[in-house]
Order: C-alpha cells, then sequence, then structure tokens
C-alpha cells in the first residue's frame, strides 16, 4: 500500500511518501528549487519521493491533501462579508485567486500529476495531529496542534490511542496563538511565516516590560483558551504582513519597526514580553489538557510547536513526563501527517514506524559529489578511511576552522541536524559573531545551537540522564558551572537549543562530536544550518559549493571529499558555467539549475 501526501498553496509546501506504513521520503519543495519557503505545487518534491522509492506515481495507491479546501474558502469568504468594505483589497487578491486555482485544487493535483485518481482530503489541524502522533513512540498520548489557522481551527487538543485520534476541544479563526505571536513579529519588522524565530533568538535579551500591555490585547483563561481583542489586529481582512493593527503604536508608544532599522530595548522588551505571554497561553493549555486526559505523554505539533522555549516550559510546568515534536511541525508536516492519517486511520492499518530522525531527503553517492566537484573546477582531497576523515574535520574545528558539513540524507524540517549543517568549536566566545557576521550574514544577536552526544547531555544541560532531544525543539537551561566552557551555544539567559546525538541515528556525525570531545574535554560542537541568510538548507553537493565559497566558511566535508582551496572568482565563474552547460549527473543537480 503506496501513499502520498502533499501540502502547498499557504506555505512550506512538501511532499511525504509512505509505503506499506513505513516512510520512505520526505522533504520541502524549497530545497530543491531553491525558493525558500515556496508555497506552490511541490513538483520536485513529489519526484524526490517517487523516485527515493523506485516507482512511478501510477503506483500510488491513495493521494492526501493536508486540509480541506472548500472549508477554508467558506471561512476566508465569511470573513471577507463579515469585514466589509475594509476586506476590499483581500477580496481582489483572493477572490480571483480562489475562483481560477484552488476552488479545483482536486483537479489541480490530478494535472500536475498527470493522473485520474481520487484525491483525499484531510482536515489542516488532524493533518497536524497525525503527524505527530501516528509517528511518535507513545501508544497512547494527549495531542496538542497550534499555528494560525487551518480551516477554521487555530488550536485543538485530543487523544490519540493505537491508530485512531479523537479530537476533543478547538479554537477557531480569528483568535489565535499562531496569529497573536505573527503580529508580534510584524511588529517587530520582521517577515511573517518566516521570522517569527527571530523573536525567540530576540527575547532573552529584554525584560518582561510590556507583559501588561500584550493582556489588553489578548485575554487568557486558566484552561489556555484565548480571545484576541481585535481591535489589534487586521487579520480578519488584511491579506498583507501588516497582520497587527493601528492600535499598536498607541498602546506601546511606537510604530511597527520598519524592516532592517536599528534595533533598541524597547525592540527587545517587546520581544520579551511577547514570548512570554505566549509561553503563558502555551503551559496553561498544556496543564488543562493534562487534568482532562490525565495522559502523562504529550504530541505536539502545527507551527507553534517550533518554539522550543515554550515547548520546554511545558515540560517542566506541567505533569507530562514525554513530549514528542515532530519536527517538521509545521506545514510542510501536513503532508506527513496526511499520508499516516490515510495509511493508520482511514484504512484501519496497524502502527509499524516511529520516527526517531529527520533525515527523509535526498542522499548524494561520494561519485555524485565527485562528478559536482569536478564541473565546478573545485580543488579537493578524497579521504576514503571514514576513521581519518573524521580525525582531520575534528582538527580543524580545534583549529577554530568553520566547517560545511555535507553528509547522509536531508533533514525535513526546518533545522539542519548534522546533514547539512555548519559546525563550529562551541568554546570559542567569538565564534556566535563570527558565523553570523562572516558566513550566516545575519543578525548579531542570533543564537547557535549546540549539538551534543547524548549521553552527555545531562552533564552540560539541565536534562535528565538518557532524555532524547533529537530535533532542536527543547532549550534547557545550560548547567551553571559549564556556560564558561561553551559560551558559543550559551544563549543570553543561559540555556541552550540543544541536539542529542546518537550513533544509530546519525554515525557520521556522532562520531565527528566524539573525537572533537577526546580532542577537548568537551563533546559540543555548534551546529547551524548550511545557508546563508534568505537561502533555504543546501540540499545538493553544488549547492553545498557554492555557499562554500561565497562565504567564509573554511572548509567543505561533502562525503569522502574535503575542500579547503576556494577558486578566484574569474575561476569561480568559469566552473558555474562549465557546470551549468554540461549534462548534471542526477536528476537532482538538474533540479537545482546545475550550480
Amino acid at each position: 500500500m503506496i501513499v502520498l501526501g502533499i501540502s502547498c498553496y499557504y506555505h512550506d509546501s512538501g511532499a511525504a511518501l509512505v509505503v506499506d506504513g513505513q516512510l520512505i521520503a520526505a522533504a520541502e519543495e524549497e530545497r530543491f528549487n531553491r525558493k525558500k519557503h515556496y508555497s506552490d505545487f511541490p513538483s520536485l518534491a513529489i519526484e524526490y519521493c517517487l523516485k527515493e522509492a523506485g516507482i512511478t506515481i501510477d503506483q500510488v495507491d491513495h493521494i492526501g491533501f493536508y486540509e480541506k479546501p472548500m472549508v477554508k474558502f467558506n471561512r476566508i469568504l465569511e470573513c471577507i462579508l463579515a469585514t466589509w468594505p475594509k476586506s476590499y483589497k483581500a477580496w481582489l487578491k483572493a477572490i480571483p485567486l480562489w475562483f481560477s486555482h484552488r476552488l479545483h485544487i482536486g483537479k489541480e493535483i490530478q494535472k500536475k500529476l498527470g493522473i485520474d485518481k481520487e484525491i483525499l482530503f484531510c482536515q489542516h489541524h488532524l493533518s497536524h495531529a497525525a503527524s505527530a502522533f501516528l509517528v511518535s513512540p507513545f501508544e497512547e498520548a494527549a495531542i496538542i496542534t497550534a499555528d494560525g489557522v487551518g480551516e477554521w481551527t487555530t488550536t485543538g487538543w485530543g487523544i490519540g490511542r493505537g491508530n485512531q485520534i479523537e479530537e476533543r476541544q478547538e479554537m477557531r479563526f480569528p483568535h489565535s496563538i499562531g496569529l497573536l505571536f505573527s503580529a508580534i513579529t510584524a511588529y517587530l519588522g520582521f517577515r511573517v511565516n518566516d521570522a517569527e524565530w527571530k523573536v525567540m533568538g530576540l527575547a532573552p535579551y529584554g525584560k518582561p516590560t510590556y507583559v501588561d500591555k500584550f493582556h489588553e490585547i489578548v485575554d487568557i483563561k486558566d484552561d489556555g483558551s484565548m480571545r484576541l481583542n481585535l481591535d489589534y489586529f487586521a487579520h480578519t481582512y488584511s491579506t498583507t504582513d501588516t497582520i497587527n493593527g493601528d492600535k499598536w503604536a498607541e498602546l506601546f508608544g511606537r510604530p511597527q519597526r520598519p524592516t532592517e532599522t536599528e534595533l533598541d530595548d524597547f525592540h527587545r522588551d517587546i520581544a520579551h514580553s511577547g514570548q512570554k505571554v505566549v509561553e503563558e497561553i502555551m503551559v496553561k493549555l498544556a496543564n488543562h489538557v493534562q487534568r482532562e486526559t490525565g495522559m502523562k505523554k504529550l504530541c505536539l505539533a502545527g507551527g507553534v510547536g517550533l518554539n522550543c522555549v515554550a515547548n520546554w516550559r511545558i515540560l517542566q510546568e506541567t505533569d507530562f513526563d514525554e513530549i514528542f515534536i515532530q519536527p517538521a511541525a509545521g506545514d510542510s508536516g501536513g503532508a506527513l501527517g496526511t499520508a499516516f492519517y490515510i495509511y493508520n486511520t482511514v484504512l484501519k492499518n496497524p502502527r509499524t514506524f516511529t520516527m526517531t530522525h529527520a533525515l527523509w531527503g535526498p542522499e548524494f553517492s561520494n561519485d555524485e559529489i565527485k562528478k559536482a566537484l569536478d564541473r565546478a573546477g573545485a580543488q579537493y582531497e578524497l579521504c576514503s578511511d571514514s576513521d581519518e576523515l573524521i580525525e582531520k574535520t575534528a582538527k580543524m574545528l580545534v583549529d577554530g576552522k568553520v566547517i560545511g558539513w555535507f553528509q547522509d540524507r536531508l533533514e525535513f524540517g526546518p533545522r539542519a541536524l548534522g546533514a547539512r549543517s555548519i559546525i563550529a568549536d562551541a568554546r570559542s566566545e567569538k565564534m556566535k559573531d563570527v558565523i553570523n557576521a562572516k558566513v550566516k550574514f545575519r543578525e548579531a544577536f542570533r543564537p547557535f545551537a549546540p549539538a551534543i552526544l547524548k549521553e552527555r547531555a545531562h552533564e552540560y544541560f539541565e536534562m535528565p540522564e538518557g532524555m532524547d532531544a533529537p530535533y532542536m525543539l527543547l532549550v534547557p537551561k545550560v548547567r551553571e558551572e559549564k556556560r564558561k566552557i561553551i559560551p558559543a551555544v550559551t544563549h543570553k539567559d543561559g540555556t541552550g537549543r540543544v541536539q542529542t546525538v546518537t550513533a544509530e541515528d546519525n554515525g557520521r556525525y556522532y562520531h565527528l562530536i566524539k573525537k572533537f570531545g577526546e580532542l577537548t574535554g568537551v563533546p559540543v560542537v555548534i551546529n547551524t544550518s548550511f545557508n546563508v541568510r534568505g537561502e533555504p538548507i543546501v540540499c545538493t553537493p553544488e549547492d553545498a559549493y557554492h555557499t562554500f565559497v561565497n562565504t567564509g566558511i573554511d572548509a567543505l566535508i561533502a562525503g569522502d571529499y574535503i575542500v579547503t582551496e576556494k577558486p578566484s572568482p574569474v575561476d569561480y565563474e568559469a566552473g558555474m558555467k562549465r557546470s551549468i552547460e554540461l549534462e548534471a549527473p542526477s536528476l537532482l543537480a538538474q533540479q537545482a539549475g546545475g550550480r
């Protein structure tokens, strides 16, 4: 039984393929077409998934879409009519798009795929719930989903048992935790649906100065239910990123920050206060769900599930003992949830798959990597002995080098987790500023995550021995005595967005960190995504080499190849031209534009 799940037409489109209950492949479209947060149809991601399974689209038994378009259209139409004439611009933008395209998504998918199979539709938040529970290690668990909005639901909770999901309660548009956080993001001058995590990164630098004022914007009940004061919001009638209303300036005393202008203490305090309010909602909601269900295990998904500070507080301040957060918690993960919901719940097949890692994208052989480097005219060293490669890389880290690490299958979800990562020495106090300025080209306040051997994590972080945190979605405190040892990954408030690494799920990365620990006594490295600001995480060897050449990365470790020499601008341009002109060695290289 083969099931294809698809998510698209809002943001972060993706695809996932399940064969006989096992996840075979999952990826976001942006990784292939190099357009960050791409929202249109995921043609290349689907093509990759089919190729990974060695099948054609005709062999797929069921195809599922991650939400119900007609229900969503009903919500959009009702809101436009209810807020007329303020919604006039939204009408001009949304209605032609829906009538020409989105009301016929089933037929659109059939046309894109060249098939006439029936397209199945799953509710948006049910897709999120399935994406977390049905691939979790739990036989039964409470489930919370929270994001901006699906069809009508913005937050929901229920119970998962076996292969069934029971939805219990929901909050409905326009009252939304995700849209509250997006409004804070917009007010701080960051891009909505792209930079919400910048608010999390900025928050520790501020103070809770404006928490009381935020309580004028949102009314929070003890059970975590909330209502937005719609006088402060425009999302019921606006289609722009400015989803907060004009009254924010009146309430807080300053207008919305223009993009790319200087951040000051006011902005830091807004970020801190807004983050605290979102944490308050999530903790109260989780406590309510735990009391109502009596469950000790929690599954969490939806875009708000990427708020790793709130996630950690849920673990610390509720009676839940364990939490599972699906790594692609946002909309792209809806493709995965839809596929498993069809396979396990609709078709009543028992669950046989547990997600223990996020490496579900394309992988490249040494031969493919060599051909890509040769086409680009790169100078490289082949190191076929894995132990020697790891030792050489570890020594470069000790020497203060910044490494582009390109190994194994590409990660599914927004975090680089040791397959497409930039890594460096976490002991170096200056390394955070070096990578932000010379490699990532981004704001200086942005934090980096620590990657550590799972069995050593409790020594450096205030977390139980043996605890799993494989997806960088939890933020424990760094133990006070260790903060001076790993300053590059210790955030302003003494926390770290930790990734625990195991040999079973990420062998070469694990052994690299272990070797670095043997050389330094500190089994912790900086791990940040292998990309620059404004670009998706690299997918192909061409992408990796392009980023290496155009940034301050000191070495590229791609498969068994070590690249440390950068070409002159003339040689690089010639290599890029040659790479485009020559026939690409694989379909994925062709899709990546031959870079």
